[in-house]
């Protein structure tokens, strides 16, 4: 249940990516979503694979095509250049990757946030102070990074005040926390939970639902895309909280099909889904976008990008790209907003009018 970030490489590639992105956008009616493993993202295969997505796009005369991508960044890039007209992605990813990139991007969704399933492991007994001087082990440049600064932050810690991190791929996580030299890690369910059953001396000193709506799993697409098929919207929103509406009735054949396309079983997938806030009711997700931590969230988002340098190409400052908010307000740069969440589709859903 991979949703890691190997940004570095892909910072390099963002200037190629926009230069090769879409055109202006025309009215259609065939389109294309990428999707990646991750608890908060198996309904998209599922909403595909029940047929549901075709009825809700039979409905507006569309095909909504529903492809899955092994590695999360590839989606991201793909979606970028101009491959697709939507992608499954983390607020944070969608900020430095499309956006950062000069990709016109909107969160037509947002599905869940993490409250749990991302955590700072630390071996032995202690709390986040204990930190200092010892090396934390990463995924560098991803939301476990990003989780480790804000814990660090509230306590009046920094990176710097680490013995460095070490970049580790969320592959070798488990192996990891074995050696002997590894004294703290960072990492997201299943992982999590198998490193703190399975260790005894394992302590989780800081998760997700320490930061609560922070870090956010999305379905974003090319602004220029919906506002010229907004039936692609309607269709989207449509089959999404269809399923949304199965997952929170306990529906077992839904929910014991996520979980086998992920790899566990369904008291596994129901595990992570306790560490994951998802809106299952459209007009919390609604309310979501409006709220007014989200602004300080997507600040504290940008200036974490900029401080690792991957805001974008060779962004002057952590307000180099705009993101706007239902309300009309902005941060960042308003004459570059390339990042906008919108709740017109989502509230359309609460409505029933879709």
């Amino acid at each position: 249940m991979t949703r890691q970030t190997l940004l570095t490489a892909t910072a390099l590639s963002l200037g190629v990516l926009a230069a090769t992105g879409p055109a202006m956008a025309q009215e259609k009616t065939d389109f294309r979503l990428a999707w990646s493993i991750y608890v908060g993202w198996m309904p998209w295969g599922y909403l595909d694979d029940s047929g549901i997505m075709d009825k809700w796009a039979e409905k507006y005369g569309i095909t909504v095509d529903i492809v899955q991508i092994n590695d999360y960044v590839e989606s991201i890039n793909q979606y970028t250049a101009g491959e697709f007209d939507g992608v499954s992605a983390t607020n944070m990813d969608t900020l430095s990757i499309p956006a950062g990139g000069g990709v016109d991007t909107t969160a037509l969704i947002i599905g869940d946030y993490s409250d749990g399933n991302d955590a700072v492991i630390l071996k032995g007994e202690g709390s986040l102070e204990d930190l200092a001087g010892k090396p934390v082990n990463l995924v560098e440049l991803s939301v476990s990074h990003y989780l480790l600064a804000r814990g660090l932050d509230s306590v009046g810690l920094s990176e710097a005040d680490l013995d460095g991190v070490v970049n580790t791929s969320d592959a070798d996580m488990i192996a990891a926390y074995a050696a002997p030299e590894v004294e703290a890690v960072v990492t997201w369910n299943p992982l999590v939970s198998e490193i703190l059953s399975s260790n005894p001396d394992a302590t989780n000193i800081f998760d997700s639902s320490q930061i609560p709506g922070e870090i956010l799993d999305l379905m974003v697409v090319n602004t220029e895309t919906l506002e010229a098929n907004p039936d692609f919207g309607r269709a989207v929103a449509g089959a999404w909280y269809e399923v949304m509406s199965l997952m929170a009735e306990g529906d077992e054949e839904a929910l014991t099909a996520m979980a086998e396309a992920s790899g566990t079983d369904l008291e596994g997938y129901k595990a992570q889904l306790a560490a994951t806030e998802m809106f299952f009711d459209p007009a919390d997700a609604v309310a979501q976008a409006a709220s007014g931590d989200l602004p300080e969230t997507m600040t504290n988002v940008a200036n974490f990008l900029f401080d690792k340098g991957i805001l974008g190409v060779n962004a002057p400052s952590p307000d180099f790209v705009g993101i706007a908010y239902p309300d009309g307000s902005t941060t960042g740069n308003t004459d570059n907003v390339m990042f906008r969440f919108d709740t017109t589709y989502m509230q359309m859903a609460a409505d029933g009018s879709l």
